[in-house]
């Protein structure tokens, strides 16, 4: 006995599964059915509203069994779970280097092709990461986000705040969180 297939008249999937074409239409409709009660944010599938409450709740249900790290959701323990056996699954195609996350290979590739998505709205200058962009921003606005607990300097980078912490106060990478 053949199962019936429902399809989508928008374009030329089909499903055997009546909630997965309805599912399915949304990414056509753009409906999001699925609102927070906290923010308001909207999703498409219950699953992401399930997954997006938990950064309201700091919920991490996934917890790995070699550290102590948990997670919102089971892709980022899948993920965190290469540091510890060593899985790169993703290759560079333009050299030998191999990533255990996606992103990294995204990021390195534009070494190769010398491509900086990320622009500064003040001064135009580009950047290959969005977190150099964000180093760079402060430049232009002088904030000083990295506080020192002891002495109340601040500092742009999280980098500095550790340098002046060894120097000026003595501290020892390990316990810096003590100080």
């Amino acid at each position: 006995m053949e199962k019936k297939l429902h399809p989508c008249v928008v374009c030329d999937k089909s499903y055997s599964d009546k909630a997965r074409l309805t599912r399915h239409k949304r990414m056509h409709t753009g409906e999001k059915p699925f609102a927070c009660n906290v923010c308001e944010k909207s999703f498409s599938e219950s699953g992401s509203l399930t997954t997006h409450r938990r950064t309201h709740t700091g919920e991490k249900p996934y917890a790995c069994d070699v550290c102590d790290m948990s997670f919102s959701q089971s892709s980022n323990l899948n993920t965190h779970r290469r540091l510890h056996n060593g899985e790169k699954p993703y290759a560079c195609d333009g050299c030998d280097m191999s990533f255990s996350q996606r992103i990294a290979l995204t990021t390195h590739r534009r070494r190769h092709t010398g491509e900086k998505p990320y622009a500064c709205d003040v001064c135009e200058k580009s950047f290959s990461q969005r977190i150099s962009l964000t180093r760079h921003r402060r430049t232009h606005t002088k904030k000083k986000p990295f506080e020192c607990n002891v002495c109340d300097k601040s500092f742009c980078e999280s980098g500095s705040l550790i340098r002046h912490k060894r120097m000026a106060h003595g501290a020892v990478i390990g316990i810096i969180k003590d100080l």
